[in-house]
């Protein structure tokens, strides 16, 4: 297995569960289990290797599956694994998620570790510069606000700077937080009631633009089904692609669209159709990461997806002047 796309990622959480248990397993057991732990295109990379044997993990006993390993089994944390942590003590957004006093408590554990990597080492060059001020104060501390209020169900007053200009203030509960990785920035998903029908409205909120938050007493008295709301607000139509399995191009696909709902299917042995579901939020930033992912991806349907891609190249080509202009200059 690779390091980083299975050993540190949700293949590597799904087998070790699997491997953990004790009961005999049939393939269609492992099935489930999959697709209740990771994602509807892990059976894809995971089952043909368990099968053929690849990952040899295993004992089979006709259609029968029994792990390899015992129930005692443990993993110790390896130097590895502590290079990675403290490659990920030196990325700021690490502090929205832990205070002065573990930061400072993970820096003397790891501090005769060498980091994996350092943050001089990598350039963005498809990322949108003006990303959230992870290190400033305030923004900090609306961060942990809102995960505080999104662990608890809790009510929070928020101060906020709309796109246009204009500031507003309302009650929210936040329901969840998501970062977009081409915009290098967070945003949440707050829930706001509307009167007089007392029913929650989903709006998405940067967090950037938070200028201040305050808990309230008041908790969300019934859980709300998120994903429910969120799906009900998909197009009726998903994002239809054509993926073309070279250069390993359907795992890259998968990491790229990682942060969306979507269904992938094996067409023939290098071909693969895969099925985004978005709404009018996401629409912008799925089709600059679809502009940016390469010829082995094609965009098959629907209709209003591909008029936007049609007009945003149609845009480009009159901004960037034709290569023998260039050249002419």
């Amino acid at each position: 297995m690779e390091l980083f796309s299975e050993i540190y990622s949700c293949y590597y959480q799904v087998l070790r569960h699997l491997l953990r248990s004790q009961d005999t397993l049939t393939i269609q057991d492992i099935r489930h289990r999959i697709s209740g732990e990771g994602f509807e295109e892990s059976l894809l990379s995971i089952i043909p290797k368990l099968e053929d044997g690849t990952w040899n993990l295993f004992e089979k006993d006709g259609k029968l599956y029994r792990s390899r390993l015992s129930s005692s089994f443990t993993t110790p944390v390896s130097d590895l694994e502590k290079s990675y942590l403290k490659a990920l003590l030196s990325d700021p957004r690490i502090g929205l998620f832990l205070d002065r006093e573990q930061l400072e408590a993970l820096d003397n554990m790891l501090a005769d570790v060498a980091p994996l990597w350092r943050p001089e080492q990598f350039y963005y060059f498809d990322r949108f510069a003006d990303s959230d001020p992870y290190e400033d104060e305030n923004y900090r501390d609306c961060f942990r606000t809102l995960l505080q209020a999104q662990k608890q169900n809790r009510y929070v007053d928020i101060d906020y700077t709309s796109p246009n200009g204009t500031r507003v203030h309302h009650h929210y509960i936040p329901a969840r937080l998501e970062y977009s990785v081409k915009n290098d920035k967070f945003r949440v998903l707050a829930l706001k009631p509307t009167h007089p029908a007392k029913h929650l409205k989903l709006e998405t909120l940067n967090v950037s633009r938070i200028q201040s938050v305050r808990l309230l007493p008041k908790t969300l008295s019934s859980p709300v089904d998120l994903d429910a709301m969120i799906q009900r607000s998909y197009y009726k139509e998903p994002l239809r692609l054509r993926i073309v399995n070279k250069r390993n191009a359907l795992e890259r696909a998968m990491l790229h669209f990682a942060n969306y709902e979507k269904n992938t299917t094996k067409i023939d042995e290098d071909t693969y159709e895969c099925l985004i579901y978005y709404n009018r939020n996401m629409e912008t930033e799925l089709l600059i990461e679809v502009m940016s992912f390469g010829p082995m991806l094609t965009v098959l349907e629907n209709e209003r997806f591909l008029n936007s891609l049609k007009d945003r190249l149609q845009k480009q080509m009159r901004i960037v002047p034709p290569a023998e202009n260039i050249y002419n200059t």
